[in-house]
């Protein structure tokens, strides 16, 4: 992963980073990103880098991916993301994600890829009382402070559990995260950013280490 080593001091998102998410929505073609390359690196690149750089010591490295979709399997093939999407964490796939895209800002963390395995021993630790009840009152505490709790599910209880299951919701989940959509507030172009993503990390702590300790890879 990216550690930003070196990156400059923090000084926020510029307000016009939405905006150019929203042109390129408009104009997804090289020779429109080759033109406006610039924008995206002091808009987007640069400043997100500074900010993972100085959540690292919190958080974990990140990993910013890359602005180019993956086409060669799908039928839409305009070639960049219109989104800017960045991962967070000290275990593989379990961490912190921030996306910045014309809608805004947007925070969230949890868990999305998942092994058999991993899938197994999830539902296990959500089937036990300790495990499972500690988890649906993260999930429950997160949902009363703004997070929309997503990832794919089921639309049954699995195999192997009682439908009337007191947290049978929670154990049709196959990967589990909550995020919350900032949008464009005034404190995203200044310094202060840096502590609006942390104090909603902090939040989403409980899950994450939660994932990390009974559901890793």
């Amino acid at each position: 992963m990216n550690t930003f080593q070196g990156a400059p001091t923090f000084q926020g998102i510029p307000a016009a980073a939405a905006a150019f998410y929203a042109e390129l929505e408009e104009n997804n073609n090289r020779e429109w990103w080759l033109a406006h390359k610039s924008g995206y690196d002091a808009l987007v690149k640069e400043p997100l880098s500074a900010l993972l750089a100085e959540l690292e010591p919190d958080f974990g490295p990140a990993k910013l991916f890359r602005p180019f979709r993956d086409v060669r399997f799908s039928q839409d093939k305009s070639p960049y993301k219109t989104a800017q999407g960045a991962f967070a964490s000290t275990r593989e796939g379990v961490g912190y994600y921030i996306q910045l895209s014309a809608d805004g800002l947007l925070v969230g963390g949890g868990y999305h890829s998942h092994t058999p395995a991993q899938l197994a021993r999830f539902r296990s630790s959500v089937q036990v009382p300790a495990s499972g009840e500690a988890l649906e009152e993260i999930v429950t505490n997160l949902a009363a402070a703004g997070f929309a709790i997503e990832g794919e599910k089921l639309k049954t209880v699995p195999r192997g559990f009682t439908k009337d299951h007191p947290r049978a919701e929670l154990l049709k989940h196959k990967s589990l995260s909550a995020a919350m959509q900032l949008g464009e507030p005034a404190w995203l172009s200044t310094p202060e950013a840096r502590e609006e993503v942390a104090r909603r990390w902090e939040l989403l702590r409980p899950l994450v280490e939660w994932v990390g300790e009974h559901a890793a890879p």
